[in-house]
């Protein structure tokens, strides 16, 4: 199994809106953090896909570390 990339020991702040679908870049080497580009493909791991169920700004996973993904848990602070 690969291993995701640590793409930034941080989360990425991103405004999400209610009723859109994202698609949360869990290997790490997407070049539009943290959402998926399509670069997982050269790789076994897989984006994790989710609805907003609220507008809001919301704190993405960005060391892909996270146990609850795709929100940071602060995981980074141990890496």
């Amino acid at each position: 199994m690969s291993e995701a990339k640590i793409a930034q020991k941080g989360p990425y702040p991103v405004q999400l809106e209610a009723g859109k679908s994202y698609s949360w870049c869990a290997c790490g080497l997407s070049a539009n953090q943290p959402f998926c580009d399509g670069s997982h493909r050269a790789t076994d791991l897989t984006p994790v896909r989710f609805e907003a169920t609220e507008s809001k700004t919301a704190y993405l996973c960005g060391c892909k570390h996270t146990a609850s993904p795709v929100f940071c848990d602060g995981s980074h602070a141990k890496l």
